[in-house]
């Protein structure tokens, strides 16, 4: 545990080594704001709640979050950082792991930052902060969802752009999963068990239910496994490519 944490603060420091940290805490910040006031209309809907604000954080991370994570391996490999690391004494799945939390901690606080929102609506009326806290939830754990596919596909190229563009459109693809014009795709010919599946796949099917303040195991457990696995694919990815 403490070299996953040594990792884990040297990664995090990194990220605001350079400017473009914070550019992208400032792009975060402003689509938030806009999208969640004039498209999200949270002024007119007379409502208190954040509903509109997290609404587009599936949408928002689509594009983002593989803008961060696609720095994450293809880096190493290209800079041939990556060896140095394996020297160290820390285990592969020690490695993914500390780069991942330093990650998932960047993008935790570009999601605090927003709290002006949560103030804003307080103001504006009473609403119920148990399910705006459950939304929040809900967004940092579809984040780290979206982190560990984006870090398992840094890990198989070099190139950031290449990193960027998969990332994009397999979240897009899990995203999409639970849409009825995706499924209607297969209820014509697989089984009904089959459809059921894909449509459990989809991140909004679970991020929608917690943002709406119901924290199911089912859920919690969904996003959890899901990011275990692309950690541990992620992980199997540089064992095979450290030789490259």
């Amino acid at each position: 545990m403490n070299n996953v944490m040594v990792l884990f603060r040297r990664e995090l420091a990194s990220y605001f080594a350079t400017p473009l940290a914070y550019v992208f805490i400032v792009i975060f910040l402003v689509l938030a704001g806009t999208l969640t006031f004039y498209m999200g209309g949270l002024y007119e809907r007379g409502e208190a709640d954040l509903l509109p604000f997290f609404t587009f954080h599936p949408w928002l991370y689509l594009f983002l979050v593989p803008a961060i994570s696609m720095r994450m391996w293809a880096e190493e490999r290209k800079s041939g950082t990556i060896e140095l690391l394996l020297t160290l004494p820390i285990t592969m799945l020690q490695a993914v792991i500390g780069k991942f939390l330093a990650a998932w901690a960047f993008t935790a606080i570009a999601l605090a930052l927003t709290f002006p929102v949560w103030i804003t609506v307080n103001y504006l009326g009473d609403p119920d902060n148990g399910v705006i806290a459950a939304g929040y939830v809900g967004s940092l754990l579809m984040a780290g969802g979206f982190l560990a596919i984006g870090s398992c596909i840094s890990a198989i190229t070099r190139s950031q752009v290449i990193a960027f563009v998969l990332s994009l459109v397999v979240c897009f693809g899990f995203l999409l999963s639970g849409f009825p014009m995706v499924l209607s795709l297969f209820q014509s010919w697989a089984p009904q068990g089959v459809v059921d599946a894909i449509a459990g796949m989809s991140f909004l099917t679970h991020f929608n239910a917690i943002s709406k303040g119901v924290i199911d195991l089912r859920d919690l457990v969904y996003f959890g496994l899901m990011i275990a696995f692309w950690l541990y694919a992620n992980a199997v990815v540089i064992n095979l490519k450290k030789a490259d």
